[in-house]
């Protein structure tokens, strides 16, 4: 098994250089290191759960400060130590009302075999449901384990303090394993937001309608598909996305899969806008608020349709949800991308100021990469667990993430 210190010092390289594009491609390969990390880590006897939220935090640190912009990275780190924190309180309580059984015992062995297990697992369960609905996994493995718990024996109070001993510790050895059945849960989630997302397709998308999205979204694309595939017959307009133009690769797949596409300049929205039936764009992170960080130049659509009455519908998985608000100093909205993508590098030696002789430039370019869309301008956003409001995320933002985990400390930049 390679080393892990290896596994995250390549990934923190590849942040660092924007080697890793999109938010589900990022937040896929950082849990599926946190695993391999938490699987290799070797935890202490006692306080197993702080010491394990203490390393991935630690890591976690690094990778946010690689590369800021990629907030998916940061919602994964907080999802894993919110699964942490839930395993173990699950665990403990479980414990707790192991311990309580074997005491009731005491006193009425005739009610413990009525009742063998009923008290550990419910009191377990409402713990685990408060926080996140159970796996089938975690009830498939608790119910062996409950049924074949031994009754305590009658010989003396040294076995029973070695069976209960015995039972604390194998509560402490299960933590890790229950914790990487969870994040094996949450890679899964990662893997197939968008089949969850396309499968609401026919419930948004209804006969004759037409479409307008920009750029290139993947969760977009296989949303369109998955109402051609339900007989919905239906028109795009894909406005280009300059200056990358990957609304040109997207007009090229619909066409492909036989939908009826129309590509249009960014400049056209507002023109365009008044044909169209709804708005469906990808994002690239959700804040808190309910505002949405995008590719740049939605915030433009995002206007346009509010002015016609247009519905702007938002589709967004799960683990692009953030637990922070976009006035957060911590939170990076924008990235400069290169200038090569508006102008040619051989264009600019004619706007220099040579007669200066600093050679300073007197024609500057700036290439953001996202816009901010506030949530007054979404009418709905769709992610794999169903449609919501804006003013719904900060629920589902509760559902996922810890309180204590919802701002992750980063290394300051001296």
């Amino acid at each position: 098994m390679p080393d892990v210190h290896s596994l995250v010092n390549d990934f923190v390289i590849k942040l660092k250089k924007r080697k890793i594009e999109g938010s589900k491609a990022t937040a896929k390969q950082t849990v599926e290191l946190l695993r391999s990390f938490i699987s290799q880590q070797r935890l202490p006897n006692s306080n197993q759960a702080a010491a394990l939220i203490e390393a991935v935090r630690a890591v976690g640190e690094n990778l946010i400060a690689a590369n800021p912009v990629e907030l998916a990275v940061g919602n994964v780190v907080r999802r894993v130590l919110h699964i942490i924190r839930e395993e173990d309180l699950s665990l403990a309580t479980a414990a707790v009302g192991g311990i309580s059984l074997a005491d009731e015992s005491d006193d009425d062995d005739f009610e413990q075999d009525d009742h063998p297990v009923l008290s550990a697992t419910a009191v377990a369960a409402a713990a685990r449901s408060s926080l996140r609905p159970p796996s089938l996994q975690t009830l498939l493995e608790d119910a062996p384990h409950a049924a074949a718990a031994p009754h305590p024996s009658s010989s003396g109070g040294d076995s029973e303090g070695k069976s209960k001993s015995a039972d604390k510790n194998s509560v402490t050895r299960k933590l890790k394993h229950n914790v990487i059945e969870a994040v094996n849960e949450l890679v899964q989630e990662i893997s197939t937001c968008h089949e969850q997302i396309a499968e609401q397709a026919v419930e948004h998308i209804h006969q004759n309608e037409v479409i307008l999205t920009l750029g290139s979204s993947r969760t977009v694309m296989e949303f369109l598909f998955a109402a051609k595939e339900k007989k919905r017959t239906f028109r795009v307009f894909v406005a280009e996305g300059a200056p990358r133009y990957q609304g040109h690769a997207l007009a090229k797949e619909l066409a492909a899969r036989g939908l009826q596409t129309t590509v249009i300049t960014d400049s056209a929205v507002f023109a365009m806008i008044s044909r169209v039936n709804m708005v469906i764009v990808g994002a690239h992170a959700v804040m808190a608020n309910g505002g949405v960080i995008a590719p740049v130049g939605l915030n433009m659509v995002a206007l346009a349709a509010q002015r016609h009455a247009v519905p702007f519908v938002v589709l967004a998985g799960v683990h692009k949800l953030c637990p922070q608000y976009p006035h957060n100093p911590e939170v990076l909205l924008n990235e400069l991308k290169s200038p090569s993508e508006l102008l040619d590098f051989g264009e600019f030696s004619d706007c220099l100021d040579f007669a200066s002789g600093s050679g300073s430039p007197l024609l500057h370019v700036v290439n953001p990469a996202f816009d901010y869309v506030p949530p007054n301008l979404v009418s709905l956003f769709i992610t794999d667990t169903g449609g919501h409001n804006p003013s719904y995320m900060y629920r589902l933002i509760a559902d996922y993430y810890s309180a204590d985990d919802v701002v992750v400390k980063r290394k300051s930049a001296s």
